[in-house]
């Protein structure tokens, strides 16, 4: 993101280092202007137009950095009074005729986390407004925008090091959008998720990893009105 989840005009959820991971998130920017990735990019269209939206995470998030990973329970983003983040643009908005739509998203939580290392626990903070892009296609490329220094990891205990993702320059996690259906909530996939790190700290702390991976399944749910999907297409 930094492209952006939908701006979701169709134009338009880290880890840590020696085994700490990295967290993307979940970022559907609001209103601005998408950019494609390709002239023949096709068309994206996100709906429902000008419905708010959240994104919770399904199953667990791992975020792994050489030999440690760490894992979270809880993670998710969610629309808050006076923001536009989270928010579907409103028509015509929300379609791009070349290229993806994007949005501003609240910087996702992180809770419930563990590592890999015996006697070292995990906290992180997210900042600053992140983003996400959908491109329709087969399949449905989404890419999550996170700011510059915008995920910092902090562990504690046998091993106190501080991982920070994007250190430098914001950075765009590659992941896959699948639309739900009348049964299941829309999904945000991401496998493995590459993204620059830096780590400091002292004994135990991974400071010569240089990246981390993030892997975490996101539904993304329509808040205005429940019963309905949010969906990307031509």
């Amino acid at each position: 993101m930094t492209a952006p989840l939908p701006r979701l005009r169709a134009r338009a959820l880290l880890a840590s280092g020696a085994g700490l991971s990295m967290a993307a998130a979940l970022t559907l920017t609001g209103a601005g202007t998408g950019t494609a990735t390709a002239a023949d990019a096709p068309s994206t269209t996100v709906t429902p137009a000008g419905h708010s939206f959240a994104a919770q995470l399904n199953g667990k998030a791992t975020f792994k950095a050489g030999s440690v990973t760490v894992t979270c329970t809880t993670s998710g983003s969610a629309p808050t009074a006076g923001s536009t983040n989270n928010r579907i643009p409103d028509a015509p908005d929300n379609h791009n005729a070349s290229g993806p739509v994007s949005n501003n998203i609240n910087p996702p939580t992180f809770g419930g986390c563990t590592t890999s290392m015996p006697g070292v626990k995990a906290t992180v903070e997210t900042s600053g407004t992140w983003t996400v892009a959908m491109q329709n296609g087969d399949p449905i490329v989404a890419t999550l925008g996170m700011p510059t220094a915008g995920f910092k990891l902090t562990t504690t205990g046998l091993a106190s090091c501080t991982v920070t993702a994007a250190p430098t320059a914001p950075a765009s996690l590659p992941a896959v959008f699948t639309n739900g259906d009348a049964d299941n909530p829309s999904k945000i996939t991401l496998s493995g998720a590459p993204a620059a790190v830096k780590v400091e700290g002292g004994f135990g702390c991974p400071t010569a990893a240089k990246t981390s991976t993030f892997s975490a399944v996101y539904d993304v749910t329509d808040v205005t009105d429940p019963a309905s999907r949010v969906l990307v297409g031509e």
